[in-house]
């Protein structure tokens, strides 16, 4: 045998044995087919697309439309497709208890009469590829619970639960669906609302709400959101009848007013070819439209209302009546400014007079951008962004801003400009700086301040507090922590206060005096070197001037982080700032900023050991070294 017939014959065997075991793997269990043939019916619910009900006289007939169950016969509604999708279950694992063989009815002509088979009043019959024989419902069995069925076109008669009998034998109306629509609130993506006191359109762009009529603002999602939660979460009460008839009775002739909801598809366009050429016929979508009339007589919590979509007349609970009381005002959104945070790169404070910060987003940081990229207080960055996008207006002034002197808002004394940031040009965006929103603030009027987003044509006020609260110095948005290096980094640390006490690290990490002396107190100088290593700024206060009391500061801090002593730092602690705080200075930072108390008493700590106190640790070095060699410490430079 060559190898070439040994490669087909191969291949053939592992053919052979995919296919048998994937045969294998589609066939039940010996214990599931067992289960299988006791099933009264076997079928594929996905090919099913109608359900016969013949109930005596009366015949039921429900079909699947664009995936949903819709009665047909003998009304035209929406169906509960719950109440489908349970029958199917139950039909899937409806089982015989026993089973009362063609040959045995035969044999007793009068057995399908005795167990109501012969001309049953019930029958189910599902439409569809693959459908199993009608079914025929007899009588109640002696047993509790069980009842007598049979096939179409079989003798062969089942003893069977009445599980399926409870699911079919209802009226139609007990089909018909009791949510007013399948329309969810997400799905919703425009609505008109139409009162007695006018007509309110919104529209809803990416994931936010505008009103569109009677004036164009942003909406408040929460309350638009409530008010569509109204229609789609609305159960009917009661069926009243079709709205083909003299709705006046109704009071919906000439309703109260309406809401009509719209899906994402605005329009359905159906294409066409005619006379080899191709034509797009639209058909505009009308929406879903729900009308409110009158009140009944006797169910005073209720109200009847008409829906569009299903052609009838219902009552709904009296509660959704408050729709109609609906003002632009109750929608409007109350926010200062709409932040997009995923898009925002740039904030800008332009305050005339004092120049422009810009701060700029690095990854999750901030940086000054004005000022060579400085490294921000991203935490109080992300916090002035949480406080803008929470303010709320304390009143709306004017909707069109014809008259801005008189609000101060011709020349702002402050505008806010909130963009996004592009390297380089793509298909969605051109490089460079794109601004999607600027507020300006106006004149003062008592607690309030004017202001206005440049997009939008309205006056509005806000708390002035809030106004106060927007550092317009760069220096204020520096970042608090002020020495960004590890206790262990510290080589030579000198300490001026009323004395001067320098220290340097040898290699092995013990520390000696080169100005000062007696024993170490190395408790007090672990927690002068960690509180360096960890110094933050309680605020920036902005530029050093003399009122901070650097010309004679209370106390001068310079260290080293290397070696060679090559790479420096020095920090001032100056006069009080009041209240338990005090003015601080660095080289390597431009400004004052402010220190707590607490932090300024563990820089003074004393570092040497005071006589009558208990000895130093074993192994710290105490070896005094003259003055004279310590480096000199000034004040900062003016």
């Amino acid at each position: 045998m060559n190898w070439r017939t040994t490669l087909v014959l191969a291949a053939i065997a592992i053919a052979v044995f995919a296919y048998f075991r994937f045969f294998e793997l589609k066939q039940p269990n010996t214990e599931e087919a067992r289960r299988q043939a006791q099933n009264v019916v076997k079928f594929d619910r996905t090919k099913i697309d109608g359900v016969i009900i013949q109930n005596g006289d009366e015949k039921i007939e429900i079909r699947r439309r664009d995936n949903k169950w819709r009665l047909e016969i003998p009304i035209k509604d929406q169906v509960d497709s719950s109440l489908i999708e349970n029958l199917f279950s139950d039909l899937e694992s409806w089982q015989k208890d026993a089973t009362i063989s063609a040959k045995e009815i035969d044999a007793d002509k009068s057995k399908l009469n005795e167990y109501g088979l012969n001309k049953p009043k019930l029958r189910l019959k599902l439409i569809g590829q693959d459908r199993p024989p009608e079914i025929l419902f007899g009588k109640d069995a002696a047993l509790e619970g069980k009842m007598y069925v049979r096939l179409e076109d079989s003798k062969e008669t089942f003893l069977a639960g009445q599980s399926i009998k409870k699911d079919i034998d209802k009226k139609p109306q007990e089909f018909r669906d009791r949510k007013l629509t399948d329309l969810s609130t997400a799905q919703v993506s425009r609505l008109v609302l139409k009162t007695t006191a006018g007509e309110m359109e919104l529209q809803k762009k990416s994931d936010h709400w505008d009103i569109m009529k009677p004036l164009r603002a942003r909406a408040n999602e929460q309350k638009v959101g409530d008010l569509i939660a109204q229609v789609t979460s609305a159960r009917i009460q009661q069926f009243v009848a079709d709205d083909h008839g003299d709705l006046n009775a109704y009071g919906l002739a000439e309703p109260r007013g309406s809401i009509t909801l719209f899906g994402p598809e605005e329009k359905k366009d159906q294409k066409v070819e005619i006379g080899g050429s191709i034509k797009v016929f639209g058909q505009e979508n009308k929406g879903q439209m729900l009308q409110i009339g009158a009140v009944p007589q006797k169910e005073k919590d209720q109200v009847y209302v008409r829906f569009a979509p299903r052609g009838f007349v219902y009552t709904l609970p009296k509660a959704i009546e408050e729709i109609l009381n609906t003002k632009p005002d109750d929608l409007r959104d109350h926010h200062l400014v709409r932040i997009d945070t995923n898009i925002l790169d740039r904030i800008t404070i332009d305050a005339p007079g004092k120049g422009k910060t810009v701060l700029a987003r690095k990854g999750d940081d901030w940086t000054i951008a004005s000022r060579k990229n400085t490294p921000a207080n991203s935490g109080e960055v992300r916090r002035f962004i949480d406080k803008l996008q929470n303010e709320q207006v304390t009143r709306f002034v004017e909707d069109v801003a014809s008259n801005l002197p008189k609000y101060g808002l011709d020349k702002p004394q402050l505008q806010m400009t909130f963009s996004s940031f592009a390297s380089e040009n793509t298909a969605e965006t051109r490089a460079g700086e794109q601004a999607f929103a600027t507020v300006a603030f106006g004149k003062v009027d008592g607690d309030n301040v004017y202001a206005r987003l440049a997009d939008e044509p309205f006056v509005v006020a806000v708390r002035r507090t809030l106004l106060d609260q927007v550092s317009t110095d760069p220096l204020q948005w520096q970042e608090m922590s002020i020495f960004k290096v590890k206790p262990e980094q510290i080589h030579r640390l000198s300490v001026v206060a009323k004395h001067e006490a320098t220290l340097a690290r040898d290699a092995k990490g013990e520390w000696s005096w080169l100005a000062g002396g007696g024993p170490i107190n190395q408790t007090n100088l672990q927690s002068l070197l960690n509180m360096l290593s960890n110094l933050r700024a309680v605020r920036w206060v902005g530029p050093t001037i003399p009122q901070h009391g650097f010309d004679k500061p209370q106390l001068a801090i310079s260290f080293t982080t290397s070696p060679d002593d090559k790479i420096s730092h020095r920090l001032f602690v100056g006069s009080t700032a009041g209240d338990g705080t005090w003015f601080a200075h660095v080289d390597e930072r431009e400004g004052t900023f402010i220190i707590n108390d607490s932090d300024f008493n563990v820089l003074r700590l004393p570092l040497a050991i005071a006589p009558g106190s208990p000895p130093a640790p074993a192994g710290a070095n105490v070896s005094p070294v003259p003055s004279a060699s310590a480096p000199p410490v000034s004040s900062p430079p003016r």
